[in-house]
This record gives structure tokens, C-alpha cells and sequence, in this order.
């Protein structure tokens, strides 16, 4: 009768373990890059701009968007994260950029946190994602609970994310794979919102994106490595030095974000596209806008921003939407539409 109760503490304890562990220990990458240090763009000393002319103004899933930002998926579930979820929310109300919450997993086994997810209310207008592990369809989950999480959200969207590294190290993760894919066919065929695939910082190759587009996923996330690497950050709750061990041998598993970016927009041109992995300024949003990607998302430096204040968060979306606007007056664009067919990005040799 308790096996409901212990598994939802089990995963509002892991909620709140991320959190301290991302913000305290050096989780990141320790050799693969989002590989975006490959590109430079050529500068234009003649841009034949005025400041007012430049529009980094877009369009996602249908929904306008100011800047071309999505404050990547990251947590919920804790009272720290209600606190950190208003504030990206508030924010992301004010500059009309994307949001997406972490895993509402444990909002589905124990409703009371539903509420830390709930951010409509601090941002009406805003393009909102609801998320869950797509393993979590091999676990009795289904149409229903992705239906709760998105109701909990008011989202415009569901986020389905895809981790068998983090699983597989992660201590009690869930493992089991297999015919997921069918799963996630049926399941887009029934939501009545998109459902975007996205990795949590190992990458999306071209041939599984193809997989993932034909079963009916209304657009992509790749999520590459760089950043964040959850493998390292599972290496921080191992319960044995076997799981320790593998979070640490595996830091650098993974398909850089730049190589994701280009392999899929190779072979699903018209795909929406979200860049994340390894983000951590505009010019990186920008290399990747002009590589092929329609909007960027960053986690890392939201979370830092939002575990000091709201305006901490603030700051750091008007240095992203001015390090953008400045790529694009430095190259002679006036849109983003302009910068991704402009050729001014080159592959360094």
C-alpha cells in the first residue's frame, strides 16, 4: 500500500538532488564540446543596418515568439522549484520567449506538487512545453497521464525525453526501451497538442530523428553534448562505485550539438528544429540559428539565474537578446531568416 507513496518521495528526492547538484558540483562536459567553436561568422564592417531595422522576432509551433529562446525544460516538484519555475515564467512572459518545465513524473504520482509546474498563471501568452520520459510509456504510462501533464501546464505542446544514458546510470532508472518507438507513433496519433522528441544532452542523430519525424513528432530537440552531462550528475547520486564509475567514464558520451543540428536539418529540411546543448550565450544561439535550428534553448544558465532572483533571470535574457541582435548587425542581417540563409557562418578549417 506504501509502494505509491515511496516512489513518488523517490522522485521529489531526486527532483530536489538535480537541482543542488547542478548548481553545486561540476557537472558539466570535461572534453566534448556543443562543437559550435568549429563556425565563425564573417563580420561585416559595412552592415548597412540602423538598430531599428533588426527583428530577431519569430515563429514556433505557430506561436509568436520575441526572441528566438526557449528556457530549456529543467525542474518542478520541490519548493525550491516552484520558486525557479515562477521566475523563468515571469520572464519568459515579459521578453514572449519559450518555456519548458522539467519532468512532471512526479507531479502524475503525487498531484499535490502539481502545482510547482503550474506556471500559466505567470505567463499567459507564453509558448509553454509540458514534459515526461518517453520511457515512461513502457511503464504503464499513456494517453491519460500525458493529457494530465498537459492540462497541469495549460502547454501548448508535449515534450517527450528521450535519456537511456541517464536511465541506465541513474540508480533505480527505468531501462526498458524496447518498442518505444511504436509507443510514441500511437500516442503522437492521439495527443491533441504537438509532441516535440528531445534528448537531455547526448544528442539526436539524423537516422533516429528520421525515425522519430515518421512516427509522427512534430518537431525535434536534439539536446546535444557539451553542456550539462547528466551522466556525471547520476555519478553524483550513485548508490555503488559501479554506478560512480560509469557516470564518470561516460562524461563525454554523446553527438555534439552542432553535428545534430546539421545531420538533421540535412535530411528533414522543414522540421521545426530547437538547438540546445551546451548553450551559454547569444553568439551560441546565433551559430546556431544560422547552422539551422529555428529556436535555441539554454538550461544551465537560466537555473544559475533563477536560484539567485528574478532579476538575475531578467539580466540574463537581456544579455542573450542583445549578444543576438549585435550577430546580426555585426553581419549585415536584419532577421533571423536573413542571418540562416546569409552563408555568413563558416566552418572554421
Amino acid at each position: 500500500m506504501n509502494a505509491p507513496t515511496n516512489i513518488s518521495a523517490q522522485t521529489q528526492n531526486r527532483k530536489a538532488d538535480h537541482i543542488r547538484i547542478c548548481l553545486e558540483e561540476d557537472v558539466q562536459c570535461d572534453q566534448i564540446t556543443n562543437g559550435l567553436e568549429r563556425y565563425r561568422f564573417t563580420h561585416s564592417c559595412l552592415p548597412e543596418l540602423n538598430p531599428d531595422d533588426i527583428d530577431i522576432s519569430t515563429t514556433f509551433l505557430g506561436k509568436q515568439l520575441g526572441a528566438p529562446l526557449l528556457i530549456s525544460s529543467m525542474t518542478g516538484g520541490t519548493e525550491q522549484a516552484a520558486i525557479i519555475n515562477q521566475r523563468l515564467a515571469e520572464v519568459a512572459q515579459h521578453y514572449k520567449i519559450a518555456m519548458g518545465v522539467g519532468s512532471q513524473r512526479v507531479a502524475v504520482e503525487k498531484p499535490q506538487v502539481a502545482d510547482t509546474f503550474a506556471v500559466r498563471k505567470y505567463a499567459p501568452d507564453v509558448l509553454l512545453f509540458a514534459n515526461l520520459g518517453a520511457v515512461q510509456l513502457n511503464y504503464k504510462y499513456g494517453l491519460d497521464e500525458c493529457l494530465r501533464v498537459v492540462d497541469i501546464l495549460e502547454a501548448d505542446a508535449l515534450i517527450l525525453h528521450i535519456n537511456p544514458l541517464q536511465e541506465w546510470i541513474q540508480p533505480k532508472g527505468d531501462t526498458n526501451f524496447r518498442g518505444l518507438l511504436d509507443k510514441i507513433s500511437k500516442l503522437c496519433c492521439k495527443m491533441p497538442v504537438p509532441v516535440i522528441a528531445k534528448e537531455v544532452g547526448n544528442g539526436i542523430s539524423a537516422a533516429i530523428a528520421e525515425k522519430l519525424i515518421a512516427a509522427g513528432v512534430a518537431a525535434i530537440d536534439v539536446a546535444g553534448a557539451g553542456g550539462t552531462s547528466w551522466a556525471k550528475v547520476e555519478s553524483e547520486r550513485a548508490e555503488n562505485p559501479l554506478q560512480r564509475r560509469l557516470g564518470r567514464t561516460f562524461a563525454d558520451w554523446g553527438l555534439p550539438t552542432a553535428e545534430c543540428i546539421t545531420t538533421i536539418r540535412a535530411i528533414a529540411k522543414d522540421v521545426p528544429l530547437i538547438a540546445s546543448g551546451g548553450l551559454r550565450h547569444g553568439l551560441d544561439v546565433a551559430a546556431a540559428i544560422a547552422l539551422g535550428a529555428d529556436i535555441a534553448g539554454l538550461a544551465m544558465p537560466f537555473l544559475q539565474a533563477a536560484a539567485t532572483s528574478e532579476t538575475a533571470v531578467a539580466e540574463l535574457a537581456e544579455v542573450l537578446i542583445a549578444e543576438i541582435t549585435t550577430v546580426l548587425f555585426c553581419t549585415g542581417n536584419a532577421t533571423l531568416y536573413q542571418l540562416k540563409h546569409s552563408g555568413s557562418l563558416q566552418r572554421i578549417e
